[in-house]
């Protein structure tokens, strides 16, 4: 786990990239009714526009939220792994719906239907989001960035 500003700023940038690289696929997959390999390369047209989106609103205001959300539930005496998981969860708590809506807003034209289609976007990438950080993309990040870091 990051130690200073600097390797937080590196980190939170990884788990920016992987986190939302994958959740781009998931929604393009979902869009054009499956997966493809062509699905791969069309992630990255939204990638710069998504990847700043997630890194700023994750520096600047989910980071400190999170923590205090999963300090309520775990303590700093915890197991690490109780500790990564319950900070894990609450970034996908905080994360997911605001990103959902910023997706929404941005890809998929609404209109007056702007609540129903964001809770519909939140509710189909919830899952996936909380599956894909527990399961994948946390241990991935933490274990790169834990080999450059020592």
């Amino acid at each position: 786990m990051p130690k200073t500003k600097l390797q937080n700023v590196i980190f939170t940038l990884i788990m920016a990239f992987v986190m939302v690289y994958a959740m781009v696929c998931y929604n393009i997959s979902i869009d054009k009714g499956g997966m493809s390999n062509q699905i791969f390369l069309l992630a990255f047209y939204e990638m710069p526009i998504m990847w700043p989106v997630a890194f700023i609103l994750e520096f600047f205001v989910v980071e400190k939220l999170s923590k205090f959300l999963a300090f309520r539930i775990v303590s700093p005496t915890d197991k690490p792994i109780f500790i990564i998981l319950a900070i894990s969860s609450m970034i996908v708590c905080l994360m997911c719906p605001a990103m959902s809506f910023i997706a929404t807003v941005l890809f998929k034209h609404p209109g007056k239907e702007i609540i129903a289609v964001w809770l519909q976007t939140t509710a189909m990438n919830f899952p996936m989001a909380l599956c894909w950080q527990i399961f994948f993309a946390g241990p991935l990040v933490r274990n790169v960035f834990g080999k450059f870091v020592k």
